[in-house]
């Protein structure tokens, strides 16, 4: 899957909640409507950023899974 996104967010190596907390801080300095890639390597990530998207009512677009990493495309909510 390939979208274009307005910023990256590689949390390759970091392990939960380390991931959860950066997007948080990431999602908030984005524009609304913008798309946000992460990139993570902690399994847990797969049930822990789908929460956060549907806590926060941001838009999960896709996941995937590639060489050992997951990927996300979340679009801010626009306020």
């Amino acid at each position: 899957m390939t979208l274009n996104h307005d910023d990256l967010l590689d949390a390759s190596g970091l392990n939960c909640p380390e991931p959860v907390m950066m997007l948080h801080n990431k999602v908030r300095d984005l524009s609304p409507g913008g798309l946000l890639k992460v990139i993570a390597t902690d399994p847990s990530t797969r049930r822990d950023i789908p929460k956060f998207c549907v806590f926060l009512g941001h838009e999960l677009l896709g996941q995937a899974e590639e060489d050992g990493s997951y990927l996300y495309w979340i679009r801010k909510k626009a306020d």
